[in-house]
């Protein structure tokens, strides 16, 4: 059975070509040119396996769109497209319950993979209320400890921790690794073959949180057609990861306080107690001791999960490891993509080493597979990276020969005003080409003079990059 598709973007052209494309693949699809009518047309269809939405839309921002689309259909799989200088944008999507992002400029095959992945993860429609909010698991083995001083003492709390029955609290931004950590310490515990179920309470909405967690009885409220198990009664003996704790509502806090302490819950609706043994790993990327003095998160709840937490270390912190987690997303990518690819080029892992990874280590995964869809040869090049991975430091401006810049000021002549929103094409080529010739090159001062900003400089430069290397050939 054909997956149905619902595109939103306010870019026609856009919309008319993604549908072709996935079409010829097999994707039934449908589209909406604005915010308000993709939702409308959401809630009135109702059977869209997969929203792909764009961020920046004319009247609503994807996050907004997102975030009603899971009122909705709190199950709903939505992927946003962003441009690569908004990754903190697509790190803040990924955290309101998006399934993945997709950057700009869209490569096709980057798209099917992130289906693909979609179709081997999510069953069909009707089994998916279920498991969409049961994320996959990474098996055992598929992935990999850093040798870092800083990825050592993690590993190490968390053997320290493994074989107690203590709750955890694991601090990290998104991206870090905090449900491969829950998942290491549950391996290395005493109830390491038991169930691990791990739930994101970030896509929770506040009617179904209960639910969710304790399961209900048929009929228990409109919609509850069968009786369904709770992730605490899927993860009875073993281990239940909440992730994004701090998004719970106080209401269901106290009752997951109540459960904690009698070691008993009842499904919603009903009137059975069930015993409960089970360990219990949090992970908030905000301190849960600050979301209590601000009242946002219960005390008492706090001090129950609070007896014992491990801070991730950010991607940046731990540069001596790069490499090795790049050659590993490296392996598991060739074997997916069925490639030759042998490794990367020198300069190419220099510019890994000393990039910020906003993003973590799901942004470096990330790369490494648009990277080596991109690469045709045996190494992947610094041609297949991301424009802003290849700009580095935000202060640092690539150098030009004297030549290349004589070249470029004789093509850009002797103009001193730039307007680079009232050009076409063309001419906006020119401009920005002018624009750095008046400043000397200097990005910075360039997007000041063209009234953008840096980032939407970098990616204007990597559009016509190919013509200033052509000029400079001439």
């Amino acid at each position: 059975m054909k997956k149905k598709i619902l595109i939103i973007d306010d870019d026609i052209d856009m919309c008319m070509l993604l549908t072709r494309f996935l079409t010829r693949n097999g994707y039934e699809v449908d589209d909406a040119n604005s915010g308000a009518k993709g939702i409308e047309k959401f809630k009135q269809v109702g059977d869209f396996e997969i929203v792909i939405c764009d961020y920046r839309l004319g009247d609503k921002e994807g996050k907004e769109v997102l975030e009603e689309i899971k009122k909705i259909d709190p199950n709903s799989i939505v992927l946003i497209i962003t441009g690569y200088s908004d990754i903190k944008t697509a790190v803040e999507v990924i955290k309101s319950g998006a399934y993945d992002y997709i950057t700009k400029p869209l490569v096709p095959d980057e798209i099917l993979n992130i289906l693909g992945n979609i179709n081997k993860d999510i069953p069909a429609k009707n089994n998916k209320a279920q498991a969409a909010t049961k994320r996959p698991l990474a098996d055992d083995g598929s992935f990999l400890r850093g040798e870092s001083k800083q990825s050592k003492e993690l590993y190490r709390q968390a053997e320290i921790v493994a074989n107690t029955d203590y709750s955890v609290i694991l601090y990290g931004e998104s991206g870090t690794g905090k449900e491969v950590i829950a998942k290491t310490i549950h391996n290395m515990s005493n109830r390491r073959n038991k169930p691990f179920v791990a739930l994101d309470c970030g896509t929770l909405s506040k009617e179904l949180a209960g639910s969710e967690l304790f399961g209900h009885v048929k009929g228990s409220f409109t919609g509850a057609a069968t009786d369904k198990e709770g992730h605490f009664e899927m993860a009875n003996g073993g281990t239940l990861f909440l992730d994004e704790v701090g998004n719970l509502s106080y209401s269901i806090q106290a009752s997951l306080l109540r459960v904690i302490q009698e070691r008993r819950f009842k499904r919603v609706g009903g009137n059975k107690e069930m015993p409960l043994d089970i360990r219990i790993i949090v992970a908030s990327n905000e301190n849960l001791q600050d979301a209590y003095k601000k009242g946002t998160f219960r005390e008492d709840l706090y001090h129950r999960f609070n007896e014992f937490s491990i801070t991730l270390p950010r991607l940046s912190q731990r540069r001596d490891d790069i490499p090795l987690f790049a050659e590993f997303f490296l392996q598991k990518t060739i074997t997916e993509l069925n490639r030759s690819i042998t490794g990367f080029d020198d300069d190419v892992m220099e510019l890994f080493v000393n990039y910020s990874w906003p993003g973590n280590l799901r942004e470096l995964r990330n790369v490494i597979r648009r990277a080596a869809l991109l690469t045709s040869g045996e190494k992947i090049n610094r041609q297949a990276v991301p424009f802003e991975i290849v700009a580095g430091n935000e202060n640092e401006d690539p150098v030009y020969s004297e030549e290349q810049i004589k070249i470029f000021k004789e093509a850009a002549g002797n103009k001193k005003e730039v307007n680079l929103k009232s050009t076409t094409a063309k001419a906006e080529y020119d401009a920005i080409l002018n624009a750095l010739v008046l400043v000397n090159f200097n990005k910075s001062k360039a997007a000041e003079l063209l009234n953008i900003d840096r980032k939407t400089l970098y990616n204007k430069i990597r559009t016509y990059e190919g013509n200033l290397a052509a000029s400079a050939s001439e």
